[in-house]
């Protein structure tokens, strides 16, 4: 079967996220299928840009085809970043015969985060024959409706209206990343039968094999607190307001007296507000480091006694998350506290750990106070749960051949 994967974002494991395209297709090349991927040049989530050679370049990554089209670079998500928008899709039209002439889709999958790719996604899978498949990562234009405060007769906003509206009438099968966007997508014109949930992943073979220590200077700190006793508390990810991180150092505060530390691993622009904070309050019990490469997460993670993930209290996450952080986590079979309210809970199903409100750090210091009061065979019990819960149900192997039976 031949499929075309359309995602602005689409990253790999040698150009940074996003990871999700990139995962899935290695899987249908493996299990037979021709697969292309159509990308922008420039994406705020990778760390590696790809060689360009003109407006359109192809390369070949573990037998997928990519295809990067050239579009300007920006800054934050204000005009620039509308404006490489609006490139891409342009792109996707002008270059519409160079995609589809070498291998004739399939399948069309719509896949960014925005829904905008829909309508020349549409053109190809009209053009070719092809069914057409819109994937859903975030809510839009809901999503900058609730968390960035745009009025809904704004005219982006209107635009992402309309090309949701589109999608949910003109996709033959709508894939939700999120668990519990049925009803929103229903309203919006879907028919309730196109539905299938499909969540984000973990590959299994970046954890198959994983020993040995974190690189320095992460590894030499972890050691030296490790050999005084402290009980280890970390968060390895971005560092933005969305993640709720200055609870974490609130909670570090109020627990300065007991023999615990906590970590932060990662960058991002609420770094320097952080390490600000923590300055501030004295919480001499926190710990920045910078990023890791994704092949040392495993043994970074396998390093801490347990794990942090949080979120502010957003109606938004009333349609569930699907955070790839927290998969990372439950892979390394360490407790976690998962500081939540929304529309589903991987910590409180699994049993991986303890869920606490968010934006509570008497919450999370209790947490904590709990995990410290257990056995260490008791906390490898607990993150023993997240791990087997993951191979189960989040193996990107058996999401793709779900993702598959969706296509058939």
């Amino acid at each position: 079967m031949n499929i075309l994967l359309i995602n602005h974002y689409a990253g790999s494991r040698n150009h940074g996220m996003e990871y999700r395209p990139y995962y899935l297709s290695r899987e249908w090349v493996r299990l037979g299928h021709n697969v292309t991927v159509v990308a922008a040049s420039f994406s705020h989530l990778r760390t590696k840009r790809p060689d360009l050679n003109g407006e359109m370049t192809e390369e070949d990554l573990d037998g997928i085809r990519y295809v990067w089209l050239k579009t300007p670079k920006y800054q934050g998500s204000g005009a620039g970043r509308v404006f490489n928008m609006l490139s891409f899709l342009r792109q996707l039209y002008g270059h519409h015969e160079e995609i589809t002439s070498q291998r004739k889709p399939e399948i069309v999958i719509a896949s960014s985060t925005y829904p905008l790719d829909i309508f020349p996604a549409h053109r190809f899978s009209r053009k070719t024959g092809a069914k057409l498949i819109f994937e859903v990562h975030d809510l839009w234009p809901l999503s900058p409706i609730e968390l960035g405060g745009f009025p809904r007769w704004h005219p982006f906003i209107v635009m992402m209206q309309v090309a949701e509206n589109f999608a949910c009438r003109h996709a033959d099968r709508i894939v939700s990343i999120l668990p519990k966007t049925l009803e929103h997508l229903v309203e919006h014109g879907m028919a309730a039968n196109k539905f299938a949930h499909i969540p984000n992943g973990v590959d299994i073979e970046e954890w198959d094999g994983t020993t040995g220590n974190p690189q320095e200077p992460h590894g030499e700190l972890l050691r030296k607190l490790r050999a005084s006793g402290r009980f280890i508390v970390g968060y390895a990810g971005g560092h933005s307001v969305s993640n709720a991180l200055d609870m974490f150092i609130d909670a570090a505060r109020i627990m300065e007296d007991r023999s615990v530390d906590f970590v932060l691993v990662g960058q991002g622009p609420e770094k320097e507000t952080l390490q600000r904070k923590a300055e501030s309050l004295g919480a001499r019990n926190v710990y920045f480091l910078s990023p890791v490469r994704k092949e040392e997460v495993p043994s970074l993670l396998s390093s801490m006694d347990a794990l942090f993930i949080g979120w502010k209290r957003i109606p938004l996450y009333r349609f569930g998350v699907s955070p790839n952080k927290l998969m990372d986590y439950m892979m390394a079979g360490k407790p976690v506290i998962h500081a939540i309210e929304a529309g589903n809970d991987m910590v409180a199903e699994s049993g991986c750990g303890l869920t606490v409100p968010p934006e509570n750090p008497q919450g999370i210091a209790h947490a904590v106070e709990r995990l410290m009061g257990m056995t260490v065979e008791q906390r490898e019990t607990m993150g023993a749960r997240g791990r087997e819960y993951v191979l189960a149900k989040h193996d990107y192997r058996v999401l793709a051949r779900r993702f598959l039976d969706v296509m058939a």
